[in-house]
């Protein structure tokens, strides 16, 4: 029985490929686009501001109509919609007057995708039967790091071999993905995420529920945790060490990525052996020492050596919280599930939000900012605690 469901499972692993396709190809053209369409810098960065706020509403609204269409056509819509957004990404910036619009409506195609993935995956593979949930939960999310990884890895390649001028050939490679994982998902099995006969909880329900909003909080700052250390240590890097941006690149974000997807895949081996609560405290107290060593260590390879352990702490917090979500509230359906991805995309914004606004203020002392980034560990880390003392309501 569980075999069948086999094929699902890696199929949902592919999915967050995909994810990390469409999250991290097109930032890789940034200054190329400026430069071969003469578009504003101002306007190349609005594109990862509109990527992330159209996930974001995908989110939002997804509570709304995927129970309605159901799991399998809904998986379906968000790969044809990814494949869709990086064909036309090779199309429409030629063929309409303003190349910056093209861009735009290619990014919100394949948004929409990516969105419906962040909503769809997780409790995909919740739904299907397995001996260890929160193992394969580590394991799917451990899949969107190799992802990311390889995106850079292999599209820096293809740039270096055939140059950054044929970017269209292979933004229609990364396409083939989704459109081959669309055909999959069209024929294997998909279990039903509530029992039949029952119903997920309404939106009012959960809201009424305190264990709910702890949470929400948690995913909150789990999305914080891992986006305000990533997102800035390739600047960190380049500014503490003063090597090259493609140098910075690869021990900045790159290892942080490889090192959170290791710890993801560590506990996606060996979960069944390790207690999930205690890993999260942890990996939340490892966190907080990192935050704190990237900050206030005074010699800059330390600082970096900080920045790629942080990734190790960061890998259970996402998938961790997903998990306990789940067996606290088995009943959360798609709702729970799409108001935690919201809640996570939240904190991948808020996080180096805050890290860049106190970096600001304090003259652009960065190391500040981060250490004022410290607070979503220890927001995590209470919010396990809290967590363990009422879940037991709703067990």
């Amino acid at each position: 029985m569980k075999n069948q469901y086999d094929k699902t499972i890696t199929a949902c692993f592919v999915g967050y490929i995909v994810q990390a396709v469409v999250n991290n190809f097109t930032p890789l053209l940034f200054l190329f686009f400026q430069r071969s369409y003469c578009i504003p810098l101002s306007q190349i960065t609005l594109l990862v501001t509109f990527n992330f706020g159209i996930q974001l509403l995908i989110d939002l609204l997804s509570v709304g109509f995927i129970d309605k269409i159901g799991y399998r056509a809904s998986m379906i819509i968000a790969h044809v919609s990814a494949a869709a957004g990086l064909i036309l990404l090779t199309v429409l910036p030629e063929i309409l007057p303003a190349p910056f619009i093209g861009i735009m409506i290619a990014v919100m195609i394949y948004a929409i995708g990516g969105g419906l993935l962040e909503v769809l995956v997780s409790p995909v593979v919740e739904a299907c039967p397995s001996d260890n949930k929160e193992k394969a939960m580590s394991m799917l999310h451990s899949f969107y790091c190799w992802g990311h990884a390889g995106v850079v890895l292999i599209s820096t390649l293809f740039f270096y071999v055939a140059g950054i001028e044929n970017w269209r050939i292979l933004s229609i490679i990364w396409a083939l993905i989704p459109i081959g994982n669309a055909l999959v998902f069209a024929k294997v099995p998909i279990a039903p995420l509530i029992e039949d006969g029952e119903s997920g909880l309404q939106l009012k329900e959960l809201f009424k529920i305190k264990v709910f909003w702890i949470l929400l909080v948690m995913m909150v700052c789990a999305g914080a945790s891992e986006q305000a250390v990533s997102q800035w240590a390739s600047t960190l890097a380049e500014k503490g060490l003063g090597i090259s941006k493609t140098a910075g690149d690869l021990a900045g974000p790159m290892a942080f990525a490889v090192l959170m997807g290791a710890s993801r895949l560590f506990y996606g081996k060996y979960g069944d052996r390790i207690h999930l609560e205690r890993f999260m405290v942890y990996s939340s107290c490892l966190c907080v020492l990192t935050y704190l060593g990237i900050s206030l260590l005074s010699v800059p390879q330390l600082s970096l050596l900080a920045c790629a352990i942080c990734g190790v702490s960061v890998g259970i917090m996402w998938p961790g919280t997903f998990s306990k979500a789940s067996a606290a509230l088995p009943k959360g359906g798609t709702a729970m599930f799409a108001l935690l991805a919201l809640g996570g995309d939240i904190g991948c914004s808020a996080g180096p939000t805050l890290v860049g606004m106190v970096s600001g203020i304090l003259g652009d002392n960065l190391k500040m900012g981060i250490l004022a980034g410290s607070i979503f560990p220890l927001l995590l880390l209470i919010g396990i605690i809290l967590c363990r003392k009422t879940n037991d309501e709703f067990s």
